[in-house]
């Protein structure tokens, strides 16, 4: 099991539009702190920090520390379920491809 928990922390942040300054008042964990798991030597949280930041993203502490994200994939429709299938046989180069369609998609479906 590959643990990566500064590459998911990251993108985490990334995707919600929040800056470790945020996170840190987010969590009552210092920014300082913060930093440390997001720097150079990737340290690792103790279990219950780890909880504080997973809640607050709205992830589990299994997705930070791995990448897996196991919601039941029979909780959405068919073809939702079936790009879903799709997406987690493509390497991550391709996901990012495919994000960004999806993000092209997604304007052209919000313009007037």
């Amino acid at each position: 099991m590959e643990i990566n928990f500064k590459k998911n922390l990251r993108a985490e942040l990334d995707y919600l539009d929040l800056t470790v300054k945020e996170l840190s008042a987010l969590t009552d964990i210092s920014k300082g702190t913060l930093d440390c798991y997001l720097g150079q030597r990737e340290s690792m949280p103790p279990a219950d920090i780890a909880v504080k930041i997973a809640n607050v993203l709205g992830v589990s502490v299994e997705y930070l520390v791995t990448g897996k994200y196991e919601k039941p994939i029979l909780l959405y429709n068919s073809t939702i379920r079936s790009i879903l299938q799709i997406l987690l046989e493509l390497n991550e180069k391709d996901n990012e491809t495919i994000l960004g369609l999806a993000k092209v998609l997604k304007n052209q479906a919000e313009k007037p």
